[in-house]
């Protein structure tokens, strides 16, 4: 197996690197503390070609491979996870399925103004009560002619005020279960559809996370993407390469952590020398490492075998699970490797701890990840 990048992945790969610390770093604490949306840096990620960087050049965007786009995710996350996420919306769930699923209409009215910024996308699957449980579905699209009526609410749905364009999952026959559901595009302007409070979150500040009602939304028929009762498969499909994308932003928080933590630990001096030079500290620095090293392998081996055409939802859902639980672990550590200074929002590893736990949770929480794996291993 090749472990070399080529030219092209190299360059993406320094180009995200180079935006997130010249870019996002200098204006991401302030943004945390005030939960300010990163408006004109998700423009410049859109003009760097970063918010369809998997979509055909024909519809606008950078016609780059997964690996490409994972790459882009782990540098920018390093810094900015907040900034990644919305990135992530809208290439993983948003362009993806639109391009993968959409009609050749749907794709020459939309994919164009959401690879170059002129909008944004947002993916509305949870409800309050349907989060892990997908099936359960209370909004409800009511065919009247050649037009649906959207009633219902979604809960937890990043980029919800600053998206424009909606792929909202609703239920269409009730009693055909899963089966039932259809998935439809809903543009922001539409009567009766409302943006809720924005959510005050322990991480990710300024992505902007909101509810959203839809009162009697009137959808054509031409925005249903698929045949009636695609939307589950729609959903379960986009999601699965959207874990890949959050496993990608997971490696990148804990790599950033681990590298804070590094050259602190190089610097910082305790009982007249450097505190990596203190096993106690160069064990813990190594033990990061490896996780991290483990969890890369991972992560690039999904996005390897989705750009083979190979079936990645065992793969993506190991991804997942094991680089957020990495995440997790490997903020924390950091933050103790920093001590006092590390509960100090001013040192960023405070901060990359709060943004990991997220990681463990949304596009499917680590519990539902398991759930993938083992059905995956335990079959005939």
């Amino acid at each position: 197996m090749d472990f070399e990048l080529n030219e092209e992945q190299k360059l993406i790969k320094e180009a995200a690197s180079n935006f997130a610390n010249q870019v996002l770093l200098p204006t991401i604490l302030e943004r945390d503390e005030t939960q300010t949306f990163p408006t004109e840096e998700i423009k410049q990620l859109a003009e760097l070609g970063f918010m369809g960087m998997m979509v055909d050049p024909s519809y606008g965007g950078s016609g780059l491979d997964t690996m490409s786009y994972v790459l882009a995710m782990e540098e920018l996350s390093k810094i900015d996870a907040a900034a990644s996420v919305v990135m992530s919306v809208n290439n993983s769930l948003v362009c993806w399925g639109l391009e993968k699923y959409g009609t050749a209409e749907q794709k020459e009215k939309y994919l164009p103004d959401l690879c170059n910024g002129k909008k944004i996308g947002a993916f509305c699957l949870s409800e309050p009560e349907a989060g892990s449980d997908a099936t359960s579905q209370k909004t409800m699209a009511v065919k009247k002619g050649d037009y649906y009526e959207i009633t219902g609410t979604k809960n937890w749905i990043t980029n919800g005020s600053s998206a424009s364009i909606y792929l909202v999952i609703a239920q269409t026959d009730p009693e055909k279960g899963s089966k039932g559901i259809s998935a439809f595009i809903v543009e922001k302007d539409s009567p009766g559809f409302v943006i809720g409070p924005k959510e005050n979150k322990l991480g990710i500040r300024s992505s902007d996370t909101h509810s959203l009602q839809f009162n009697q939304i009137k959808v054509c028929e031409e925005n249903r993407i698929g045949a009636e009762g695609f939307g589950f498969t729609f959903a379960m499909k986009t999601l699965s390469g959207g874990r890949i994308g959050i496993a990608a932003q997971a490696l990148g928080i804990a790599a950033g952590a681990y590298e804070l933590a590094l050259n602190y630990a190089k610097q910082r001096e305790t009982f007249g020398k450097p505190i990596c030079q203190h096993q106690a500290i160069a064990f813990k620095l190594a033990q990061m490492h490896t996780k991290i090293e483990a969890a890369r392998h991972l992560v690039y081996k999904a996005a390897w075998e989705k750009d083979q055409g190979l079936n990645y939802d065992l793969s993506g859902a190991m991804a997942k699970l094991n680089a957020s639980e990495v995440a997790m672990e490997v903020s924390v550590e950091a933050v103790q490797v920093f001590g006092g200074n590390g509960f100090v929002k001013e040192y960023h590893v405070e901060r990359l701890m709060r943004d990991a736990k997220i990681t463990q949770i949304y596009e499917g929480t680590s519990e539902i990840q398991q759930m993938v794996i083992s059905r995956a291993i335990l079959k005939d």
